[in-house]
């Protein structure tokens, strides 16, 4: 791929520490670092889409997909971390001047430029997009900002789920927290979830399949790349 060798190429001119201001300046001529960035993210969320074809599809996705190996490696950052993201916010939402004051859209593009923070990319966006950038924030007050937003999601998430299926939305919190408790799918439970509708078992079969359509993204999502046992026949 062209830009893995683009990302190769840049890593190997950083390695230069005796570069003088005219060789910066050409470098930045020849690839602006705000192209490689754009380059970087594009890049990044079509793998994303592609990443959850081989999933999603597995031996049936097209064959030019399933041999795709995303070098996510190359787009990763010794810089760009969860604590990087929220200093940078609390230092661009101060009032005072400051030479590291950022906007609200070029943090959110350095956020989708690295791998680093990718499965968390999403939420933050948003949670970035809804802050005020006029009040000051503290790294304190945004952790905590964040880790409530995220809650508030999910349980704005289970909502609908449930409200679509006909369920009550604690009868899913439970179900879906059971199962993260222990990493372990039970189809006993799901059968237990659906009891109050009082299907045959041939709609049941169905209505099943089309929670779990639902329900798996979001299992998937909280367990953070770990197994759940027991998952894959809904997959």
């Amino acid at each position: 791929m062209l830009l893995s060798k683009i990302l190769k190429r840049c890593t190997q001119i950083d390695q230069y520490t005796d570069l003088d201001e005219g060789q910066k300046a050409l470098i930045e001529k020849i690839l602006p670092g705000e192209t490689l960035q754009e380059f970087r993210s594009s890049y990044i969320e079509t793998a994303k889409q592609l990443r959850e074809v081989q999933i999603k599809q597995g031996d049936e996705a097209p064959p030019e997909i399933q041999e795709l190996d995303f070098e996510f490696v190359l787009f990763a950052s010794a810089i760009i971390d969860y604590d990087y993201i929220m200093n940078l916010i609390a230092d661009s939402t101060q009032k005072m001047p400051s030479q590291h004051k950022m906007t609200r859209e070029q943090i959110i593009g350095l956020l989708k430029s690295s791998s680093n923070l990718m499965d968390d990319e999403e939420d933050l966006a948003q949670y970035i997009h809804g802050l005020d950038w006029e009040k000051g924030h503290s790294v304190e007050d945004l952790r905590k900002g964040y880790e409530a937003f995220k809650v508030e999601k999910y349980n704005k998430e289970l909502a609908a789920i449930a409200h679509k299926h006909n369920l009550q939305t604690v009868d899913i919190k439970v179900f879906v927290e059971n199962i993260m408790s222990r990493m372990i799918f039970d189809g006993e439970k799901l059968t237990d979830l659906l009891e109050p509708l009082d299907l045959g078992w041939k709609d049941r079969r169905v209505k099943e399949l089309a929670l779990m359509e639902d329900l798996v993204p979001l299992l998937k999502k909280l367990s953070g790349g770990r197994e759940i046992s027991g998952l894959k026949a809904y997959e």
